[in-house]
C-alpha cells in the first residue's frame, strides 16, 4: 500500500491490524506534493475531501485545479498508483499464489489495478464500491470535458464486467449499478467494531442541565442543514431553557459554509468545533451527547447515501437526528433498528416537533427502547457483515 494524502491520519486504529497479516509495501510518486504547490498549501497540510473549504471562496488555482484533476487524472489522483502496482503485485502473485483478491474504492485507481492483475493471472476478483464512481454526488462539479467523461465511464465499465463479484453500501447504489449494466452486485453496508464502544455509561448523558446535539465526521457544503439552524434558533427564541441548555458539538472538519449559516441564525455561541481526534476519543465525547445529528448530502443520489457515522450512532444507543431523505436507505435502517427520526430537509415543522420530543424525553425510557432493538442492529456489526464478505469470497474461489 503505497503513502497516500488522505484528508486525516488515526494511527490509534493500527491496534485493529491483526499480528498475522502481511502488509506488502512499495514505493509509488503522486501528485499531491505538486499540488499542494500550486494552490498555495503548506506541505504538512491535509488535502480536503468532498470539496470540503474553510474559506469563503475557493482561489482561482483551486478552481482551475479542480479541472485538472478531473481531466487529466483519470479515474483520479491516484493514477499513477496503477501501472507500478500491477506489475508488482502480478510478480508477488506468482510467486505467493492466493485463492481470490478483492479491491476497494474509492480511490477508484484501486479497482484499475484489481483490472490489471485480473488480465494477467485471472485471480477471482471482488470490487467493493464504498461510493459511486460516475454517480458520485460530486461528479458534476469535476468540470470534465466530454472526452473526460467518456473515459471515465469506459473505466468504470471495464471493472462493473470483469469483476467475478461487485458489492456496494447501500441499495439504491446498487440499483444504480444495475442500471449501468453490473451483474452480480450485492450490498454490505458499512458497520461498526463493538470492541469500540465497550466504554463506560454511553446510555447516559454525563454532563448535567446541557442538550447537546452532536454531529462526528466532516460537514460539507452539501451536508449543511440549513433548515435546522433555521429551526433551533426559532427554539431558542420561544423556549429559554432549551436556549440555556443548547450545544451545538462537532468533531471534524466543518465547512465554511456551515459556520456562516450558524451566525447568520445566532447559533455560533452555543457552537463546539473540536479538531481532529483519535477514533476512540471521538466515540468517547459523542457518547456523552444528548442526540447524534446525521446530516446527508442534499444531492441527487441522497437515495442511497448511509454515511459510516451511522452505524457508530447505533452502536452508541443515542438517539438520532437524521436529515434528509425519508424514503432514503439512511431512513430505511434508523426505523428498522427504531434508532431516531429522519426529517426532510425542508421540513421545519417535523424537525421542530421531534427536537422539543427529544429535549424532554425521559432517558431512562431512551435507554429501554435501546433493549429492545438492539439484536436488530447487531445485524450492522463488522463480524456479522464480514463474515458475508468472507462467504462470497469463497464462493467465486470454488466457482473458479
Amino acid at each position: 500500500m503505497p503513502p497516500g494524502q488522505p484528508p486525516a491520519v488515526d494511527y490509534s486504529l493500527e491496534k485493529d491490524i491483526p499480528e498475522n497479516l502481511t502488509v506488502i509495501k512499495t514505493k509509488i510518486w503522486e501528485p499531491y506534493s505538486v499540488y499542494k504547490k500550486f494552490i498555495g498549501q503548506k506541505q504538512d497540510e491535509k488535502v480536503k475531501a468532498g470539496f470540503l473549504t474553510e474559506k469563503r471562496k475557493p482561489s482561482l488555482a483551486e478552481n482551475f485545479s479542480i479541472w485538472i484533476r478531473g481531466n487529466f487524472f483519470i479515474p483520479d489522483a491516484r493514477k499513477f498508483w496503477i501501472k507500478p502496482s500491477v506489475k508488482f503485485l502480478t510478480n508477488y502473485l506468482r510467486e505467493n499464489p492466493v485463492d481470490a483478491m478483492a479491491t476497494t474504492g474509492p480511490p477508484h485507481s484501486m479497482h484499475m489495478i484489481g483490472l490489471g492483475v485480473k488480465k494477467n493471472l485471472g485471480i477471482p476478483w471482488l470490487a467493493d464500491f464504498r461510493d459511486p464512481w460516475t454517480n458520485i454526488d460530486f461528479y458534476d462539479q469535476l468540470k470534465l470535458s466530454r472526452y473526460a467523461d467518456k473515459q471515465h465511464r469506459k473505466l468504470e465499465q471495464q471493472v462493473l464486467q470483469a469483476a467475478d463479484k461487485l458489492i456496494t453500501v447501500s441499495w439504491n447504489w446498487a440499483m444504480d449499478f444495475e442500471k449501468l449494466g453490473a451483474k452480480n452486485i450485492e450490498v454490505i453496508t458499512n458497520g461498526f467494531d463493538l470492541e469500540d464502544f465497550k466504554f463506560e455509561s454511553n446510555n447516559k448523558i454525563t454532563t448535567e442541565n446541557v442538550f447537546d446535539i452532536c454531529h462526528i465526521g466532516s460537514m460539507n457544503k452539501d451536508r449543511n442543514p440549513v433548515k435546522l439552524w433555521e429551526t433551533i434558533s426559532e427554539i431558542c427564541k420561544k423556549n429559554i431553557r432549551f436556549a440555556n441548555q443548547l450545544r451545538l458539538t462537532f468533531i471534524g472538519q466543518t465547512d465554511v459554509s456551515v459556520k456562516e449559516a450558524l451566525s447568520k441564525n445566532g447559533l455560533l455561541k452555543y457552537a463546539v468545533f473540536e479538531t481532529y481526534k483519535p477514533h476512540d476519543e471521538v466515540l468517547k465525547i459523542a457518547g456523552r451527547a444528548s442526540v447524534l445529528l446525521l446530516a446527508l448530502n442534499d444531492t441527487p443520489n441522497v437515495e442511497g447515501v448511509i454515511p459510516g457515522k451511522l452505524f457508530e450512532y447505533l452502536a452508541l444507543q443515542k438517539p438520532i437526528l437524521c436529515i434528509g431523505s425519508t424514503t432514503g436507505d439512511s431512513a430505511k435502517i434508523i426505523k428498522e433498528t427504531n434508532s431516531g427520526i429522519t426529517a426532510d430537509f425542508s421540513d421545519k415543522q417535523k424537525m421542530f416537533r421531534e427536537i422539543m420530543q427529544l429535549f424532554s424525553s425521559d432517558m431512562k425510557e431512551q435507554a429501554k427502547r435501546v433493549q429492545t432493538r438492539q439484536k436488530i442492529f447487531m445485524n450492522y456489526s463488522r463480524k456479522e457483515l464480514t463474515s458475508v464478505i468472507a462467504k462470497i469470497l469463497n464462493q467465486i474461489s470454488s466457482v473458479n
